[in-house]
């Protein structure tokens, strides 16, 4: 059984009939004015559970899953559509009475008034607005909040290679002309005379002689040394181009399932 001090308890819970299938979620919770007891709560239904049907709350019980209903959820489907305006007219709840088939509501022609997720013991209830409950989770609030994914680029720097300033050798020739010298021989002959013929004269009259002179040539010395001629070194510099992103965004979007007309937006 359900009473006011577990009435926080069924706001926002999910309903169930009794075979145990899954109806859609308590919205708000209705007190006989006479007796001050729950005998309705309003369950939202549909996709979106934007249809709300009253369903008797007198024999239900509360479970660790939610809210279980004396009643299927067929016959939750076709009950009379009844504004929830905070409270029932008699005819109102007559007519909820006739339809579950809970006698003929002679007995109930008070009306009853509406509470929300909080109650208080005594005589008073809080009557503040309800609150709204997301089907798929836990209550949030009277309203869906929608998100969308924006598109945040930025830039981040990573090695891409490596650049190496490496010298070798190598051999080229070189050609170039440099003058050289070099001695010959050459006989000079020079008549007898009275100035030499003394020098001419010194000897045996007929004998074999020889005379020999050391010739001399200039040759190339080649030399090579090795001496610095410039400094090389690596630098690095920045140059901006143009990257195109392209990404996939989600964004979240709504409909409407039920209302006037069925109308989906």
């Amino acid at each position: 059984m359900i009473g006011t001090d577990t009435i926080s308890r069924v706001i926002g819970q999910d309903v169930y009939d009794q075979s145990g299938e899954k109806i859609g979620s308590a919205a708000e919770v209705y007190l006989d004015d006479e007796t001050g007891q729950p005998e309705w709560v309003t369950v939202r239904t549909g996709l979106f559970g934007t249809r709300e049907s009253f369903v008797p709350i007198r024999d239900a019980d509360l479970t660790d899953d939610g809210v279980r209903v004396p009643v299927s959820k067929d016959r939750v489907k076709d009950a009379p559509k009844i504004d929830t305006d905070g409270h029932l007219s008699p005819q109102e709840e007559q007519e909820l009475y006739r339809y579950y088939g809970l006698g003929n509501g002679a007995e109930h022609a008070t009306t009853t008034q509406t509470t929300t997720t909080e109650t208080t013991t005594g005589t008073g209830t809080d009557t503040r607005a309800a609150v709204g409950h997301d089907t798929s989770g836990p209550t949030t609030d009277d309203a869906m909040t929608l998100s969308e994914e924006r598109l945040d680029v930025g830039t981040r720097s990573e090695e891409v290679g490596r650049a190496r300033l490496r010298k070798y050798v190598v051999t080229e020739n070189v050609t170039t002309t440099v003058p050289v010298s070099h001695e010959e021989v050459r006989i000079e002959r020079e008549p007898i005379t009275d100035a030499n013929v003394g020098n001419a004269m010194d000897g045996p009259a007929i004998s074999e002689e020889e005379h020999e002179v050391v010739l001399h040539a200039e040759v190339p010395v080649v030399e090579k040394e090795a001496v610095p001629v410039e400094r090389v070194r690596l630098d690095k510099t920045t140059v901006t181009d143009e990257a195109t992103v392209s990404e996939g965004l989600r964004k979240e979007e709504i409909e409407v399932d039920g209302g006037d007309a069925g109308r989906r937006r």
